[in-house]
């Protein structure tokens, strides 16, 4: 099992619970009705209509049999699992307790593409205050870092997580006992990093927790790589969507990430998720609740295509799309292993990608947003 480090006594005095039984004072919000004109950002919703949700959106659908029917649809996909788009149809179920002494739960079963079988493996888990601010708030958000990924990034800034697998296999149970710690923690929210290949685990854990008390809203928290039917899965569980939106280019995607149609799926499954949940509601004391978050990692040499991906958000998702413009792009990964790279993402790899982006870069990526007509931008 993954251990949470010893926080000091006087630290957890100042982190603030999510009390369900408090009221909301008062919530922006873009929808709670198909109708509303998202041009309206003054708009709000009154404590009594939105307190008439739990705190978590799986907590109804916990309560009404809907999500155990999702977790047995969800698991039984992993007889030939193709759960995200990479579509690798390999058997994850597990196979029958066998004590082969490399297996502790029996249940190594078959392998994809992001080497991952029939349970889940966590890196670490704990409260986090380097998030976006509407996350954090004052108790951190709790974030649990899945290992492996369904991408291929080369510049990969968590290389040891998402390309070396650091971390240890967890049961439903344990992952569960995981989101309750977070919450005792006094976290806002579950953070859940890289879930694109462990959707199923993470309804199986969702839903014991739920049973158990878990009441924060869950935050996915992704590449961007999603298959639109696995979101649908989630649809009324997650409660806030964090996709990355890397790239604009189809070609530069496949060099950098290794998949040839980023773009399009990347796009699809964004308006799905923003189909679900809405623009990012933020309540009173600056903490997210519900809604999308989009973070894009500025790129040098504008290998990200900044200006096209911020005309997609506001045109096609919504000009109150909440996006976090990122500049801490650094030379990671098989940008400072080449032997870590293929002879084919060698030659499709951009020089560019050896140094860091420059002030100007940032800004002009910054100019490009607000250019399409985006103003919520994460400071």
């Amino acid at each position: 099992m993954v251990h949470l480090e010893p926080v000091a006594a006087d630290e957890l005095m100042r982190r603030v619970t999510i009390d369900c039984s408090q009221p909301v004072e008062q919530v922006r919000v873009r929808r709670p009705w198909r109708g509303y004109d998202c041009r309206d950002r003054q708009t709000t919703v009154s404590a009594e209509t939105f307190n008439d949700r739990s705190c978590g959106s799986y907590v109804a659908l916990s309560r009404s049999g809907e999500l155990r029917r999702r977790v047995v649809e969800a698991v039984a996909g992993l007889r030939a699992c193709r759960a995200c788009p990479r579509e690798c149809g390999v058997d994850r179920s597990g196979k029958p307790p066998v004590d082969d002494g490399r297996d502790r739960h029996g249940l190594r079963g078959g392998l994809g593409f992001c080497r991952t079988g029939r349970l889940a493996r966590v890196a670490s888990y704990g409260p986090h205050f380097g998030e976006e601010a509407p996350l954090v708030g004052q108790g951190g958000s709790g974030t649990i870092f899945f290992s492996y990924c369904n991408l291929a990034c080369v510049f990969c800034q968590n290389w040891e997580i998402s390309h070396g697998g650091e971390g240890e296999e967890v049961t439903a149970e344990e992952l569960a006992t995981m989101m309750l710690r977070l919450q005792q923690r006094g976290c806002h929210n579950i953070n859940l990093v890289s879930p694109s290949h462990v959707v199923p685990q993470v309804l199986e854990a969702v839903e014991i927790a739920a049973q158990r008390g878990l009441t924060l809203p869950l935050v996915y928290n992704t590449g961007g790589y999603d298959a639109v039917k696995t979101l649908q899965l989630l649809d009324g569980v997650v409660d806030i969507y964090m996709p990355d939106a890397k790239y604009a280019n189809e070609v530069v995607a496949a060099g950098c990430s290794g998949v040839p149609d980023y773009v399009m799926r990347n796009r699809a499954a964004i308006l799905e998720m923003h189909r679900q949940v809405g623009d990012l509601v933020i309540d009173g004391s600056g903490v997210a609740v519900q809604g999308l978050l989009v973070r894009h990692l500025v790129l040098p040499g504008g290998l990200a295509g900044t200006a096209d991906v911020m005309s997609f958000l506001a045109r096609q998702v919504s000009p109150d799309t909440y996006v976090n413009i990122m500049a801490q792009y650094h030379p990671a990964g098989a940008v400072l292993l080449p032997a870590a790279l293929s002879a084919e993402n060698m030659e499709k790899c951009d020089p560019n990608l050896c140094r860091r982006i420059t002030s100007e870069e940032y800004r002009g990526a910054v100019a490009a947003a607000r250019d399409a007509g985006l103003w919520r931008l994460d400071r």
